[in-house]
């Protein structure tokens, strides 16, 4: 699996994975981390959850990584092909303003994507998404119509899924992500929160 820290990517083995995962009650994996400013918030305020943060795109990494906290690790993968050293590990999984192909694999059944994020769930772990409005929009779908085809696409994939909530601009604010303030402070500051569980 590979890892990053800083401008140096390197390759963990499995054992040293699992032995850094100890010790914590928790496991929390953000899916198309971005620029990982999630985690890094995060990470400080919940001590007992080792927290990952995945992208494909290392670049945006760089800096956050390389003042990582102790709980927690960033790791380069496609969405759609996620690492075998994560199956059945995720007690807690996020997925904040997706777009490009993470956000059409959502709206299509992209049946590769589905099953990595299936694949890395425990029994009952928790899915919280942000979607924003401008990213449905180049997708086709307007806000509401993407949210509910995103939350039908989960629930035959097996998660259960609730009804999507819109996201205010002051719930943006509060959101530590790039993109939330971006909306939040924006002028078309459009977005939606749905949440679940992974299915037995």
């Amino acid at each position: 699996m590979e890892i990053l820290r800083g401008k140096a990517a390197s390759l963990i083995a499995a054992a040293a994975f699992h032995e850094r995962l100890q010790g914590y009650d928790t496991l929390h994996i953000d899916l198309g981390t971005g620029d990982g400013r999630y985690v890094q918030h995060s990470a400080p305020t919940c001590p007992n959850t080792f927290f990952i943060g995945i992208d494909a795109c290392r670049e945006n990494l760089h800096e956050v990584s390389r003042r990582a906290q102790a709980n927690t690790l960033f790791v380069i993968a496609n969405a759609q092909a996620l690492p075998l050293e994560l199956t059945g590990l995720a007690t807690q999984m996020t997925i904040n303003f997706p777009w490009g192909s993470l956000m059409e694999g959502l709206l299509t059944h992209n049946t590769e994507l589905l099953a990595s994020v299936a694949m890395i769930a425990r029994l009952d772990a928790s899915l919280e998404l942000r979607l924003n409005g401008g990213a449905l929009g180049q997708a086709g779908w307007s806000l509401e119509e993407g949210a509910y085809q995103v939350r039908e696409v989960l629930e035959v994939n097996g998660f259960k899924m609730r009804s999507p909530m819109i996201m205010t601009a002051q719930t943006l604010k509060s959101c530590p992500t790039t993109w939330a303030k971006r909306l939040a402070y924006g002028r078309d500051p459009r977005a939606m929160y749905l949440s679940g569980v992974r299915r037995g």
